[in-house]
């Protein structure tokens, strides 16, 4: 399905190896090395880019309660457009090298953590399998909170439910369609509860589009 981010077309880099576009969700809800959860993000935004990975835009930083409510402290979520040339799996290797970094400590589903690093999108593709999509979209909230993947899905299958990735991402990607429903952000926005968009609010103004060279093609 084609997508649609800032000046979006499917590009090349100088070595000839197509590239292709991404989208991340960051969050943090404790401090890392780098300081308090908003500093960690801001880092992370300067640790996204690497070798065949391009950073395209970020989002505002927001402040976002906690999930489930009360569990801990409130997070501060962003968003960001990656370019690269990686496969899916090797990007997801190389944001998991960065939460390493950040002295992530994987404890449990939904646990506190340093940086999370969430792959949402790459290039509109479902993986594995259209079935193994729908089966984690309808996973019930008993079982989201015990039962983990045991391979990469795409996109990732919680993305509708969650106003802390739908809202950052509406600023810098607007256009943006669910490969699986074809709805863009602001439907799937407004289709949220209200209870999953409850004080959620931007605190930073430091969102921006960094590159015009990168996306999906239209």
């Amino acid at each position: 399905m084609s997508q649609d981010y800032p000046e979006v077309n499917i590009s090349t880099n100088p070595l000839n190896m197509p590239v292709f576009p991404a989208v991340i969700a960051l969050g943090a809800n404790i401090a890392s090395p780098s300081g308090p959860p908003d500093a960690t993000l801001l880092r992370a935004f300067d640790a996204l880019p690497g070798s065949g990975v391009r950073l395209i835009a970020r989002s505002s930083l927001w402040r976002t309660p906690c999930m489930p409510r009360g569990a801990g402290p409130d997070y501060v979520n962003a968003a960001a457009i990656l370019e690269t040339s990686l496969s899916p799996q090797a990007l997801l290797d190389h944001l998991h090298a960065i939460e390493a970094s950040f002295d992530r400590a994987r404890t449990g589903r939904w646990a506190a953590r340093t940086l999370d690093l969430d792959l949402i999108d790459f290039d509109g593709r479902i993986e594995p399998d259209a079935n193994v999509q729908a089966t984690w979209r309808a996973l019930p909230p008993d079982r989201q909170a015990k039962d983990a993947p045991d391979r990469m899905i795409l996109p990732h299958p919680r993305l509708q439910d969650r106003g802390f990735v739908l809202l950052p991402m509406q600023e810098i990607a607007p256009d943006w369609r669910d490969p699986v429903s074809g709805l863009d952000v602001t439907a799937l926005i407004d289709r949220l509860p209200s209870e999953a968009k409850a004080d959620i609010y931007p605190v930073s103004d430091t969102g921006e589009l960094l590159s015009k060279s990168a996306g999906l093609g239209r």
